[in-house]
């Protein structure tokens, strides 16, 4: 079996080469397990993102929200959760106040050219007319982190002894969307991101130096998730939790910028296609025994996108 190398504040860093070259993908299945069940957070290296391609894409990032907010607001988020999302754009939940950070979004550019109009996530991408090498460089990240997705959802399969592709068997057209989110510097104590769990099945992310990014431990306290050089930062978010029927914990996490930098990520919510059935029961046979109704994909997504973000309550008006 393989085991983490060792753990930062708890959360442990596993070694996925060998799922990702097939020479032990059982092994790091069951370390991806452990992870997932307790808390919820998982450090991987050896990932298969090359350095560079991430500093580019960060530059990129940085150049972009860098810009004033005229030229930001020319790719201003669409009906399609497409674009640029400004500071106070998204609240996790309703007692809180809005979010501090900027993002910019963006999904599968061959879905686009397909024009599928399946669901309400799916659509178009604006790609600003001041940065034209931006499109290739996004589009290259997002490539290559959705397939570290799926590498890791065959680990997940394998972690609970399941068919390595249970998890991906209707992810061809898959509902993932990837963020830059910019987070400015503070010095109080101001959400970048309130408290939260992630809506979707799977969060990969690429934090850079600054940190910033607290997580709830089982105990109730929070506890910094820091930068780890040459890592991807990897979360179950509430579809996987659902999905296996509570196996896989979904964890509150918050992100505070404390410092006075400013603090960049790059984002990739991996979701399968949006009527994927989200029902244990599919996964573990019809005696599982399960507190929720089935859900597919899309629908749950939309649900929790209409309560987060302010531009949708808008347009529902």
């Amino acid at each position: 079996m393989v085991r983490a190398a060792h753990n930062v504040h708890g959360i442990p860093i596993v070694d996925i080469a060998p799922l990702r070259n097939g020479e032990n993908a059982v092994g790091v299945g069951k370390a991806l397990h452990q992870a997932s069940s307790e808390v919820g957070f998982i450090y991987i290296i050896n990932h298969g993102i090359p350095e560079t391609v991430i500093a580019t894409a960060r530059d990129s990032a940085l150049k972009f929200f860098r810009k004033n907010e005229a030229q930001k607001m020319t790719v201003a988020i669409n009906s399609a959760h497409r674009g640029y999302l400004g500071p106070g754009g998204a609240k996790m939940e309703n007692h809180l106040e809005a979010d501090a950070k900027e993002s910019f979004i963006w999904g599968c550019e061959e879905l686009d050219r397909l024009s599928l109009k399946d669901h309400p996530l799916r659509g178009k991408n604006q790609w600003p007319d001041f940065m034209p090498g931006l499109k290739s460089i996004a589009t290259d990240y997002f490539t290559r982190a959705q397939e570290v997705a799926r590498f890791l959802m065959q680990g997940f399969a394998l972690g609970l002894d399941l068919p390595v592709n249970i998890f991906l068997r209707s992810s061809e057209k898959p509902l993932s969307r990837m963020s830059f989110v910019y987070y400015p510097p503070h010095h109080e104590n101001k959400y970048g991101v309130g408290p939260h769990t992630d809506f979707g099945v799977l969060t990969v992310l690429y934090q850079d130096a600054v940190g910033g990014l607290e997580i709830e431990s089982l105990d109730g306290t929070w506890v910094t998730a820091p930068p780890i050089p040459g890592t991807l930062l990897v979360n179950v978010g509430d579809l996987l939790a659902r999905w296996t029927n509570g196996a896989y914990r979904s964890t509150p996490h918050r992100v505070i910028n404390r410092s006075d930098k400013e603090r960049l990520s790059i984002v990739l919510a991996y979701d399968p296609e949006p009527d994927t059935v989200i029902d244990p029961r599919e996964i573990f046979g019809p005696a599982c025994d399960t507190q929720n109704d089935p859900i597919t994909c899309g629908d749950y997504l939309t649900w929790r996108f209409e309560k987060a973000f302010s531009y949708r309550k808008a347009e529902s008006n």
